[in-house]
């Protein structure tokens, strides 16, 4: 092998290099989505079948009588494609379509409140008894708790929403 053939070998494989660091860096940048409640609702963790329940709406109460009040992140935050993607296992379109019909079935009264930022959803978790909602997991403030899933903190390994 010449010398330049060398360099332009060389050259390359510090390109993919730097362009395989870059999308390791770029993923572990990427936090978790965690549940997080009001402090006083009487739980520390679920199992994703519950928070799928919960979203849903066919879980209205904590087991202390205490209403469920679901917010869900604003469309097109990360947040929100994780909440589709692995808790309700649709699209937006098919979101839309559900409680439409749960509204048409009365079996909700309405969709889910929406938090247009993470702010939001942070002032209404630490303010709203019986709140639950998704976030950022190293956004989530004072005044609520992060519930762990599947016995699953977010940040570990095997956590569901990611």
């Amino acid at each position: 092998m010449d010398a330049r053939t060398k360099r332009i070998f060389m050259a390359c494989i510090l390109c993919v290099s730097v362009l395989l660091m870059s999308q390791q860096v770029k993923h572990e940048g990427v936090a978790d989505i965690a549940v997080v409640v009001n402090r006083d609702v009487p739980v520390s963790g679920l199992a994703i079948y519950q928070v799928r329940r919960i979203f849903r709406g066919e879980e209205k109460y904590w087991k202390s009588n205490l209403p469920i009040v679901v917010v869900v992140p604003a469309t097109g935050t990360r947040e929100r494609e994780v909440m589709l993607h692995n808790i309700y296992k649709m699209n937006e379109s098919q979101y839309k379509q559900f409680w439409m019909e749960q509204i048409f079935r009365a079996q909700a009264f309405s969709a889910p409140k929406i938090a247009d930022s993470t702010v939001t959803a942070n002032e209404l978790v630490s303010s709203v008894p019986g709140c639950i909602t998704l976030m950022n997991a190293n956004e989530v403030r004072p005044g609520s708790k992060i519930l762990k899933i599947d016995n699953k903190r977010p940040g570990e390994r095997g956590y569901p929403l990611r």
